[in-house]
């Protein structure tokens, strides 16, 4: 089987949220914790790099993740794009795919890991994603809004994991660098070098852990799945 290494992000301060959010339970699980295993539990990957401080991988217990691959840790960069290209740098081999995944998105599933490895594999590049269905409007400084129509079709509220094709993915972090850029994620960076990405419709709630009532929602999430699974 072809080989395709995990690159968790966890290196943020948690400023919005006011604690650290990497760390906060969730049904008993931290949520840094619940990122690491859903990756650890998909078969096409065969490495983890968890980019964080060292003082917060160590309030990961690496013994529950009950893994057999390497996961290893490395420190982050000022910038989301310097603690992803610190990541690249600490992979133990070459792999064929590089799978990035922002490590406050703990409720992503093995099943759409795995979606976007496969696509990734066909097209080079893909990510996560989920189209827009709320109404969009546009607002001035002071929160009132403006007549312009804000048209929704063709929208999607961008996800991870994002995968590439490994060398795609350092010529794109190549571009990134010369151009002295900051990038928010990694499909931008695949732009900048003219490679579009595939999206893969996620149909399971996947938010980002952002700020305090976030986790009080994530564990609503959990209890609604888990009901599922019961009924």
């Amino acid at each position: 089987m072809k080989c395709c290494a995990a690159i968790i992000v966890a290196a943020g301060s948690s400023r919005r949220a006011g604690f650290d959010k990497l760390l906060a339970p969730l049904h008993g699980v931290k949520v840094l914790e619940r990122s690491i295993r859903a990756f650890a539990n998909c078969r096409e990957i065969t490495e983890i790099v968890v980019v964080c401080p060292e003082e917060r991988f160590r309030a990961i217990d690496a013994a529950d993740l009950e893994t057999e691959i390497p996961v290893t840790r490395v420190d982050g960069g000022a910038e989301r794009h310097e603690s992803v290209q610190n990541g690249l740098a600490a992979l133990l081999y070459t792999p064929e795919l590089v799978a990035v995944h922002d490590g406050a998105r703990p409720l992503i599933t093995v099943e759409q890991i795995s979606r976007c490895i496969q696509t990734a594999r066909e097209c080079g590049a893909a990510a996560s994603a989920h189209p827009v269905t709320d109404t969009l409007k546009r607002a001035d400084e002071e929160r009132f809004t403006l007549p312009e129509q804000v048209d929704r079709d063709g929208l999607w509220c961008m996800e991870t994991p994002q995968v590439f094709q490994y060398p795609l993915l350092l010529d794109a972090y190549v571009e990134v660098t010369e151009r002295n850029m900051q990038v928010t994620d990694e499909v931008t960076a695949l732009q900048l070098i003219g490679h579009p990405t595939r999206l893969v419709h996620n149909h399971e709630p996947n938010p980002k852990i952002t700020w305090p009532e976030d986790v009080s929602r994530a564990e609503t999430l959990l209890e609604l799945k888990h009901l599922r699974k019961d009924s």
